[in-house]
């Protein structure tokens, strides 16, 4: 059931603490047109109000695709205003998942190619169905990646593999991009959300305050000096102890016995 009505995504309510978003434009293959991008912010910014959502999935419906890209059909004539509307759209609605102080994972049950490899590669981390095929071919249509591919794709596969993907418009399957470090897992479309799950199930096992701010700590870390970086990261470290989480985790590892997280 979802708990906010949108047009083109699905926001289910949170079942033990896990929250499902699914594109939802299957007869396009879940193509971002500025509508669905839209309803990807806000929904995510619902999800950052929601403390009952400890981590959230990100999806596609259908078995085809989890999303085959932006809608060429609606962009085709875009002048250059235009275009930047929509690339300002896609930063904002992607850069949110970054924002949340939730875990977000990237169930990819299909195509996943220029958006929908963009709105993957935002999240943090990624898991593959084995019919996954993943891609940009932005270079093919007379454009570039322009939802964050030629920053993100980088990020997470290094500069000379991003630019080989970016040039070629390869389209490559779930094991090439495991092999790369695009997906971290790869599990058969059967199993794909109960992997996923598990994995959610694993994060919720741990402090909320601790797994955000960890979270915070390696995304602004990475565009910083090192110096700074693990200046931030000691900041956050110390922050960590005025926390009733803190004394909890350790209280319960000295203990040995079951930890209780109130997430304050």
């Amino acid at each position: 059931m979802s708990f906010e009505k949108y047009e083109n995504v699905l926001l289910e309510e949170p079942e033990e603490g896990i929250a499902v978003l699914t594109v939802n434009r299957p007869k396009a293959l879940n193509a971002l047109n500025l509508a669905t991008l839209q309803d990807i912010g806000d929904a995510l910014r619902e999800v950052k109000g929601r403390d009952d959502i400890r981590v959230l999935i990100v999806t596609g419906a259908g078995p085809k695709s989890f999303v085959a890209g932006a809608d060429i059909k609606e962009m085709q004539n875009d002048n250059v205003t235009e275009a930047l509307k929509l690339s300002k759209l896609a930063h904002s609605s992607f850069g949110e998942i970054e924002h949340l102080p939730q875990f977000v994972i990237a169930a990819v049950n299909g195509y996943a190619l220029g958006g929908g490899c963009e709105l993957a590669s935002s999240c943090d981390m990624r898991i593959g169905s084995t019919t996954a095929k993943v891609g940009q071919p932005e270079t093919g249509l007379g454009i570039i990646p322009g939802f964050g591919g030629t920053q993100r794709l980088t990020r997470l596969v290094g500069r000379d593999k991003a630019k080989e993907m970016i040039a070629t418009c390869d389209m490559i399957d779930a094991k090439e991009a495991y092999r790369i470090g695009l997906f971290d897992e790869i599990a058969e479309p059967d199993e794909l959300m109960d992997k996923a799950k598990d994995i959610a199930h694993k994060v919720m096992k741990n402090a909320p305050l601790s797994v955000a701010r960890a979270k915070y700590s390696v995304d602004r870390g990475a565009d910083l000096p090192l110096d700074v970086a693990v200046d931030l990261e000691s900041q956050i470290w110390a922050e960590m102890f005025g926390t009733e989480d803190q004394k909890e985790g350790m209280a319960g590892f000295v203990e040995k016995r079951p930890k209780h997280f109130t997430g304050k």
